[in-house]
């Protein structure tokens, strides 16, 4: 079954999106890509990652990405993030490290693994949770924006300031999700190359981040991996 690998905090929390005839039909639809011979990514084990790492009572920060990495070897659940072996780095992810470097003065230029950030409370949610292998974007509409959208609303509602971290338009469209009274939001463009000088460089997402989670009494995150 499609949901299986999800942790029980998360599968009790979303209940009510568990038996929705979307979901259905997007366990048959991935089954049939997978009868076709097509190879999806993350792996069904890595699918939950995110938030298999990060329980709902931990969540301090989300930030939001689009779909997987569509590279084999690379997307692991965690938007963003890719697996430690993975040289050369994706360009958004070094643009993130270079704005880790310039903002807190911290490197982690060696490395694209943000499993660390997701064991401390940074739940790193891509919208869509599969993609076929070296076809970026192919299961988008197919119902994973819908489930994630509920995962936006579960933080909203059941978290108390916390960070939510919208990079570029795509992610800034769920801010119609948040309260923005209850948490911070934070939006800038996006890192990718075509975007990150227009205002992604500088916009010290990381120190602001654990400015506003120290003010409301919660630890703050080590960003070094």
């Amino acid at each position: 079954m499609l949901l299986d690998s999800l942790n029980a905090d998360w599968q009790n929390t979303l209940h009510n999106e568990l038996n929705q005839p979307y979901i259905q039909a997007l366990s048959a639809f991935l089954e049939q890509e997978e009868q076709e011979g097509k190879k999806i990514l993350p792996p069904p084990k890595q699918r939950f990652n995110a938030l298999n790492s990060t329980p709902l009572n931990q969540v301090k920060v989300i930030i939001l990405g689009q779909d997987p990495y569509p590279t084999v070897g690379h997307a692991h659940g965690l938007c963003f993030s890719v697996l430690p072996e993975v040289k050369p780095l994706p360009k958004s992810l070094l643009n993130i490290n270079k704005e880790l470097l310039s903002d807190v003065g911290i490197d982690n230029s060696h490395t694209g693994y943000l499993q660390p950030w997701a064991e401390q409370g940074v739940l790193l949610l891509n919208a869509v949770l599969t993609v076929e292998a070296g076809n970026a974007n192919a299961h988008q509409n197919k119902g994973w924006e819908k489930f994630t959208d509920a995962i936006i609303q579960a933080v909203n509602t059941q978290t108390e300031h916390s960070v939510f971290i919208l990079w570029g338009a795509y992610a800034q469209k769920k801010g119609k999700l948040i309260d923005h009274q209850k948490h911070l939001v934070l939006e800038s463009p996006h890192p990718s190359p075509l975007s990150a000088y227009r205002g992604f460089f500088g916009s010290q997402t990381f120190s602001k981040t654990n400015a506003y989670l120290k003010q409301h009494g919660k630890g703050e995150i080590d960003w070094q991996v």
